[in-house]
Order: C-alpha cells, then sequence, then structure tokens
C-alpha cells in the first residue's frame, strides 16, 4: 500500500471508520460537543515519489480536481526537479455535520434522514429532548415509525405517581398499550429524566417514579417434599415464586433444600418438613431472606468451579448453608460421567471451606481428568440416599 498520494475513496472510508461507525465521536460530532472541521491528510509525494509511480501522482491530483466540494481541499504549490511546478492536494477538511454526511455518500445520507423522521414527532413535544434523544439514537433506530407515534403519544400521559401501586402493566394509558412500555423503558425513563429535571432518576427508575409495584422478577420453582408441607402450601404441588416473594413470604417446612438447576429440581424424592426451591442458577440473590435464617438450608449444585462459586455465593447470603453432593468423593464415583468446563470460574475469596476450596483447584486443573459433573448425571439411588441421610441428620438436630 502506498504511503502517499491518498485517494477519495480511501478518504471517505477512513471517515466512516472514525467518525461514522465510532458511536462515541459521532454522538459528540452531532452535539456540538467535539468540534469541527476534520482535517484529513492526502499525503501529497515527494519528488522521487511521484516519478516512481507518474501514473498514480497524476490520477491522485485529477481525483482530488474532482471532488464535488472544492472549497474543502486545501492546495499548496510544490516544486518537482524534471517535473516542475504542480499544485498539489494537502488536506481535505470537513466543515460540518452536513458536510461529513454528504461527503460520506447516500447510505449516511438516508440514515441521517432516518434519524430526523424519528425526532421530530419527539422534538415537536419538548425541543430540549433533542440532546437525550441523539445520545439514544441507537434505540431510535430499532423503533418503527408507528412505534415512534406511539411514544409521542406516551410521554405527556405518564405522571409522577400516576400507578397508584398497580403494575407497570396496568397503567391507565390512552391509545398506548402497556407492552410497548414495558419493552422500552430505557428510552422512556432517560427522554421522561429530559422532560422532568432528571426526576426518574432520582426516583429510583421508571416504576418508582410511576408510583408502580415493581413487576416480579427472578421466578423460581418451589415444590413441597411431603404431604404436611404440600398442605401448608394450600395443596400446591408446584408453584412459582418471584424473587420479591421469596424475600418476605416464609416457606412452611422446616427444611430448604436449594437446587441450582431446573430439572435436577423435578426430581426430587419426597422428604419429611422440606420445601425445595430450584432453578435458580446463579440466582442466590433471595438467599439473604430473614426467615431463611431459622431454617436448616441445604444446596445442591453442580460440581464445576461455577457450581462451588454459587454455593459460596449462598453462604455469604447465609452462612449456615450445608452442601449437598458437591464433594470428592461424589465426583469420584461419577467421573465417567463428567466433562470439560470450558470457562472456569474465578476461586472465591470467602464461602468455601478447605475441601471446597481443594476440589475447586482440582476442578480446574482437571485432576481427576474432569472439570465439571452436573447435578442431573448423578444416579438417582445415590441421590436419594444422600438426601434420606441429610434428613435423617435434621431429625437429630
Amino acid at each position: 500500500m502506498r504511503d502517499w498520494g491518498r485517494l477519495p475513496d480511501d478518504v471517505v472510508e477512513e471517515l466512516r471508520r472514525l467518525e461514522w461507525d465510532h458511536t462515541g465521536r459521532l454522538r459528540e460530532r452531532l452535539l456540538g460537543t467535539r468540534p469541527f472541521p476534520i482535517p484529513c491528510l492526502l499525503k501529497p509525494p515527494t519528488g522521487s515519489q511521484a516519478l516512481e509511480d507518474l501514473d498514480h501522482f497524476h490520477g491522485y491530483i485529477a481525483a482530488w480536481r474532482k471532488w464535488p466540494w472544492p472549497h474543502q481541499v486545501a492546495w499548496v504549490t510544490k516544486r518537482f526537479r524534471q517535473l516542475g511546478e504542480c499544485e498539489v492536494p494537502m488536506r481535505l477538511e470537513i466543515e460540518s455535520t452536513q458536510a461529513l454526511i454528504a461527503a460520506l455518500g447516500a447510505e449516511a445520507v438516508e440514515q441521517s434522514r432516518g434519524w430526523a423522521e424519528r425526532m421530530e414527532p419527539l422534538l415537536s413535544l419538548d425541543r430540549a429532548l433533542f440532546t437525550t434523544l441523539i445520545k439514544q439514537l441507537g434505540e431510535l433506530e430499532k423503533l418503527s415509525m408507528t412505534d415512534i407515534h406511539l411514544l409521542a403519544c406516551l410521554l405527556p400521559q405518564l405522571q409522577c405517581g400516576m400507578g397508584q401501586r398497580r403494575y407497570l402493566r396496568a397503567l391507565p394509558l390512552q391509545r398506548v398499550d402497556t407492552k410497548f412500555v414495558e419493552l422500552n423503558q430505557s428510552l422512556i425513563a432517560a427522554l421522561l429524566d429530559s422532560m422532568h429535571d432528571q426526576e426518574v432518576s432520582a426516583h429510583g427508575g421508571l416504576e418508582a417514579w410511576l408510583g408502580c409495584r415493581a413487576t416480579p422478577s427472578n421466578w423460581l420453582h418451589v415444590k413441597p417434599l411431603c404431604p404436611d408441607v404440600k398442605g401448608r402450601l394450600a395443596g400446591l404441588d408446584l408453584v412459582r415464586l418471584s424473587f420479591e416473594q421469596l424475600m418476605t413470604y416464609p416457606l412452611p417446612a422446616r427444611s430448604v433444600l436449594v437446587i441450582e438447576n431446573l430439572q435436577a429440581g423435578y426430581g426430587l424424592p419426597e422428604l419429611p418438613d422440606t420445601i425445595a426451591v430450584f432453578g435458580g442458577g446463579a440466582n442466590t440473590a433471595w438467599l439473604q431472606a430473614e426467615w431463611l435464617k431459622d431454617r436448616r438450608v441445604g444446596y445442591w449444585g453442580d460440581i464445576d468451579t461455577w457450581g462451588l462459586k454459587f454455593l459460596a455465593d449462598a453462604r455469604l447470603r447465609q452462612p449456615h448453608v450445608e452442601a449437598m453432593m458437591m464433594d470428592r468423593d461424589t465426583l469420584i464415583a461419577h467421573v465417567e460421567r463428567g466433562v470439560c468446563e470450558e470457562r472456569p470460574a474465578e476461586l472465591p475469596n470467602y464461602g468455601l471451606t478447605l475441601a471446597e476450596r481443594s476440589l475447586f483447584e482440582e476442578l480446574r486443573s482437571a485432576t481427576h481428568g474432569v472439570g465439571r459433573l452436573e447435578q442431573e448425571r448423578l444416579s438417582q439411588d445415590y441421590i436419594e440416599q444422600q438426601l434420606a441421610a441429610w434428613t435423617h441428620a435434621s431429625a437429630g438436630l
């Protein structure tokens, strides 16, 4: 590749890469916080370089003579041995956003028109939205014009406290569906912040500002493991509860068995005065619930570095959590069913016993030829024996 005589196509592609495709820089140009002009050096040749490739030299000069906006090209007169005195293009200067769009061509022109079309219905509500809209261009581009008009219809309707403890999906809106609100919360919150002096952020988010009840999240499966506990749970043998409900609703059993994966929870045997919470994966935050301090809590997850990390996280919430079937003996008994672990976790600083920390390192180094044993791969009779032993130990407490 030549290191002199840059042609218009090369410069335009560089502008596209450095200015248009660079989201942060483009936003700054559009907001006026990164000043114009944009200088582009065209690298005129030395005399020897020009003589080595006269065709390129003449093509380089001719190409910039044809540049559609000649006022943007700075020329300099140079004297070359054997060629004499020549005017050569030295620098291109893009003086404005409009000039940048024009230089980049039809695709950029079309994209900028799309931005303007999407922004206008919203700017008609409040011109002060311009800065926020520029920052949210990526989100705006995802919306159809139908959605843009829905957004313009929605924003004036949203007022602080209007939710009156309803869920977000139950907001009393006119001509707008509440699923649209749920799907576009971050964009709506940003625009409302601009319209209401950052009140939404000050309240802690859109739902809080509207006065809505928090939408339940992080659902987990709950299964009573004996008839008595099932009776205390209104006769239900399987329910789903949200994080918020688990935090505030004490489950009606002396022992709580926490299972990492969903399918493993379905295979649990009957256990006296025990209830299972399963399918949460990495979600151990609910274990900080105060009512768990008075329960016996067992934790059973995959034997891999991530499973042990989740166990450690659980113990940070409730230090009395007991690990179940997450030991070296269980691994060795089923080692032929193990696999490698592609992305091991980092060893937690706290929450694991010395034996568990040792097992963690053995898994990470594949000491036993495997790095992962899924809990679903344990033999069913082994699972039932271990759970029965845990239950008997619980009865002796």
